[in-house]
C-alpha cells in the first residue's frame, strides 16, 4: 500500500467516524446519513425531501459541526430576491443606513454547509444565483468575487403546500448530485426516544455536544479528488453503467413494464451526461466507504435512485404522478438491466 493509499485508508476511518458522530444527534436515519456522507466526500450538492419536523436542519447542522465549517441557512419566500442572499440593509443604532453581508457570503471561504429551506417558494431569479454559486463556488458581492471553495448546498422542497411556489426546473434539479428522502423513524423505540428523551428537545445543546471539527472541511476537496483517482471501475462495470443510462431514456427497450403507464411514451428525457458522471462519482465514494478499491454493481445500485430519479423528465401527462412512478421505474430498471 503506497502513501496515498494509506492516507485514504486513514480518511476512510475518519469518514466513518463522522457518520457515527452525526448519528448521536440524529437517530433512525442511518441510510440518509450514509448518503449525505457520500455526497460530502464526493463534493456534491443535495436536494432533500421530507415532511416538516423530521430533522433535516438538525441533520445538516450536525454535519457542519463535525466537519468544522460554518453553517448558514436561508428561508425561501415569495418575496425573497437574489440580493437578499448576498447582503441586507438596516438602520443602525445611530440612525444611519448600514449594510451587512447576507447568509451566502457572511462566512466567506469558511462556509461548509448552506441550507436553502423550501427552495420552491423562492423565485427563479433566486434559483439562478444559487445555481451559479453551486457551479462556480463563488459569488459576486461588494464589488469583488467571494470564493466559496468548500461550499455544499442542501435544498429542501415543500412538497405539501403548492400555493405561491415556483418549482425548480429540470435543469436546476440536474445540478444536484442527489435527492435524499428524510422520513420519520419507523421503529417505535426510536420514536419513543425522540418524543420522551429530553436530550432531543434542545437542538442547540444536542448539536453542541458533538465533537467539533472531527475532520477539516478544507481538506475534503483534495480527499474527494484522490478517491476518484484511486477507486477503479472495470470495463464490465462501465458497460453496466452505460446500459443503465440507456435504460433511463428507453426503458421499454430493456423490458421494463409498469402498470397504468405506456412505457414507450413515458420518457421525455433520460439521465444527462452530468447525471451519469455524478452517479459514478457517488459510486466510487460508496465503494471507498465500504473499504473497496474498485466499484461493484452493488455500489452503483446503492446510489442509483438518489442520483438519477430526480433528474429524469417525464411526458407532461405523467409528470404529476412523478412520486408514484419514479420508485417503480427505478426499481424496474435495476431489476431488468443485467449486472456483471
Amino acid at each position: 500500500m503506497n502513501r496515498s493509499e494509506e492516507g485514504l485508508a486513514d480518511w476512510r476511518q475518519r469518514a466513518l467516524a463522522v457518520e457515527a458522530e452525526v448519528a448521536r444527534a440524529v437517530i433512525g436515519q442511518a441510510r440518509a446519513i450514509r448518503l449525505i456522507n457520500t455526497a460530502v466526500f464526493s463534493r456534491g450538492h443535495v436536494l432533500l425531501q421530507g415532511d416538516v419536523g423530521v430533522g433535516k436542519t438538525t441533520l445538516l447542522r450536525a454535519f457542519a459541526q463535525v466537519l468544522g465549517g460554518a453553517f448558514a441557512r436561508a428561508e425561501g419566500t415569495v418575496d425573497l430576491m437574489p440580493a437578499d442572499l448576498v447582503y441586507y440593509t438596516y438602520i443602525s443604532a445611530d440612525g444611519r443606513p448600514a449594510v451587512e453581508a447576507g447568509p451566502l457570503v457572511r462566512h466567506g471561504d469558511g462556509l461548509a454547509v448552506f441550507f436553502f429551506n423550501e427552495i420552491n417558494r423562492a423565485r427563479p431569479q433566486v434559483h439562478a444565483l444559487l445555481l451559479r454559486a453551486m457551479a462556480e463556488r463563488s459569488v459576486w458581492a461588494f464589488n469583488r468575487e467571494v470564493a466559496l471553495p468548500h461550499l455544499l448546498v442542501f435544498a429542501d422542497r415543500n412538497r405539501v403546500e403548492r400555493e405561491e411556489t415556483f418549482e425548480i426546473s429540470s435543469a436546476a434539479r440536474d445540478r444536484f448530485m442527489m435527492e435524499v428522502t428524510i422520513d420519520a423513524p419507523a421503529s417505535d423505540d426510536e420514536r419513543r426516544q425522540l418524543v420522551f428523551d429530553a436530550r432531543f428537545h434542545d437542538s442547540e445543546r444536542l448539536i453542541g455536544g458533538l465533537t467539533p471539527a472531527l475532520v477539516d472541511h478544507r481538506e475534503l476537496n483534495g480527499v474527494a479528488a484522490a478517491i476518484q483517482q484511486q477507486v477503479q471501475a472495470s470495463e464490465a462495470l462501465q458497460r453496466y453503467a452505460l446500459a443503465l443510462w440507456r435504460a433511463t431514456a428507453e426503458p421499454g427497450q430493456f423490458g421494463v413494464r409498469l402498470s397504468d403507464v405506456d412505457i414507450d411514451t413515458l420518457m421525455l428525457a433520460g439521465a444527462s451526461p452530468r447525471g451519469m458522471s455524478l452517479l459514478l462519482r457517488a459510486a466510487r465514494t460508496a465503494a471507498w466507504l465500504a473499504g473497496r478499491s474498485h466499484v461493484t454493481p452493488e455500489d452503483v445500485q446503492s446510489v442509483f435512485v438518489e442520483t438519477i430519479a430526480h433528474r429524469l423528465c417525464y411526458q407532461p401527462v405523467y409528470e404529476m404522478r412523478r412520486h408514484e412512478i419514479s420508485p417503480l421505474l427505478m426499481s424496474a430498471i435495476v431489476g431488468q438491466v443485467a449486472a456483471p
